[in-house]
């Protein structure tokens, strides 16, 4: 069979798009094709999201998260000015609403510090001076973190990387697969691909891709759910910042947060509850393959065990407005009821192990010839760029992709 492509990229989130400017800039002349199972690009994660460039406040030092996300900043906004694309660099708020939350909040300070991170400690009066509408007896201020559409800034890829000579295909989903001596051969909705190597990025489908390239993961891919409102009825200063809460270390999602938008107004979010499918954004959205594979994955009940309270407590608020308002409250009192209206909810792929574990950092697996991304959680957007460097790196056979 004629090869379709020295390199085939899977997924056109923000990471598989950043992956293809990657491989273009290293391999001039190679012939690189990107599938995207949906009619455009950035269609999940990438387009339902915060839209927050995140500095790097959070991450354990040494962590994949941390590196990535502190060079990933830096290369977003250089891509964002380079091409036009507007973003702002708003600064956050890290609020501490009562007493017992101090310790994590110094413990906080620390890892940022640890991670070359500005950050500045704020006693209440402070932080209520630089945000007259918050209630903190402490804060964190992270000069460095910003906003941007992830969408947008996708798009923008995908026009790039076809002006340098890149293939999309969009609708062309991956039904199976194998590999042989020369590379491998893929089976498409659109028809049989071949190439040479091959970069997965398949976001909330990364374990079942990976299984029918012939790998054996040994985590599921179990959909979280987060949901989001728009604020009404509030000053379009209501926060000049973002606000978010002190994260629980036990958790890897970052809570509640009121973040402005690139568009203007502001949002709160997200919360995490378990989805039905997969690509669930809706409530009511169930795909009874999807929801046999969490159940029958040991690590979900593992998990389930692990976190039961706060799993009870993010259902509560998911079923009830006015629970879910209090998480709001407890660092924006004055936004009320009234003031939440429907806004698109995102589906967080989280990797989980056998054992339960929470899988927190970038995961990857290699073939002979294919990478696959297994796990991109949050920070994955702010630091796109920097994880397709580390793909090419670790794209086994290079110098064999491309024209002789």
């Amino acid at each position: 069979m004629t090869r379709n492509a020295d390199l085939v990229i899977v997924g056109g989130g923000i990471l598989g798009l950043a992956t293809g400017l990657e491989a273009q800039r290293r391999l001039p002349g190679a012939s690189i094709l990107l599938l995207e199972k949906e009619d455009a690009v950035a269609r999940h994660q990438t387009g339902r999201n915060s839209g927050v460039i995140h500095a790097g406040v959070y991450y354990p030092p040494g962590s994949l998260k941390a590196r990535f996300c502190r060079e990933g900043a830096a290369a977003t906004r250089a891509f964002c000015d380079e091409h036009g694309i507007a973003h702002e660099t708003c600064g956050k708020l890290i609020v501490a609403t009562d007493p017992s939350e101090l310790p994590r909040m110094a413990a906080l300070q620390d890892r940022a510090r640890a991670n070359g991170i500005v950050i500045e400690p704020l006693t209440g009066d402070e932080a209520r001076r630089r945000e007259p509408n918050i209630a903190a007896v402490a804060a964190l201020w992270s000069p460095a973190t910003g906003i941007v559409d992830y969408a947008e800034v996708a798009r923008k890829m995908a026009q790039v990387f076809i002006a340098q000579g890149g293939r999309v295909q969009i609708g062309a989903r991956v039904i199976g697969g194998k590999e042989n001596a020369a590379g491998l051969t893929l089976s498409t909705t659109m028809g049989p691909i071949s190439a040479g190597k091959a970069v997965f990025c398949a976001g909330l489908h990364a374990d079942r891709i990976a299984r029918l390239m012939g790998l054996s993961p040994d985590f599921r891919i179990i959909p979280f759910r987060g949901e989001y409102f728009r604020i009404l009825h509030q000053p379009p200063d209501l926060v000049r910042h973002l606000i978010y809460p002190v994260p629980d270390p036990e958790r890897p999602f970052l809570g509640v947060h009121l973040t402005r938008k690139m568009g203007g107004g502001f949002t709160v979010g997200p919360n995490a509850v378990l989805a039905l499918k997969r690509e669930g954004y809706a409530k009511t959205d169930l795909s009874a393959r999807d929801l046999a594979d969490t159940l029958a994955w040991p690590g979900f009940w593992r998990m389930l065990r692990r976190n039961a309270a706060a799993a009870a407590a993010e259902l509560s608020a998911s079923a009830s407005r006015r629970l879910y308002l209090q998480k709001v409250r407890r660092y924006c009192p004055q936004i009320g009821l009234s003031d939440l209206a429907p806004y698109r909810a995102g589906v967080r792929a989280q990797a989980v192990a056998r054992d339960g574990k929470l899988i927190d950092d970038f995961l990857f697996m290699e073939s002979r010839h294919a990478l696959h991304v297994c796990n991109a959680p949050s920070p994955a957007a702010t630091a796109a760029i920097p994880i397709a460097t580390h793909i090419l790196d670790r794209l086994t056979g290079l110098r064999r992709i491309g024209p002789a």
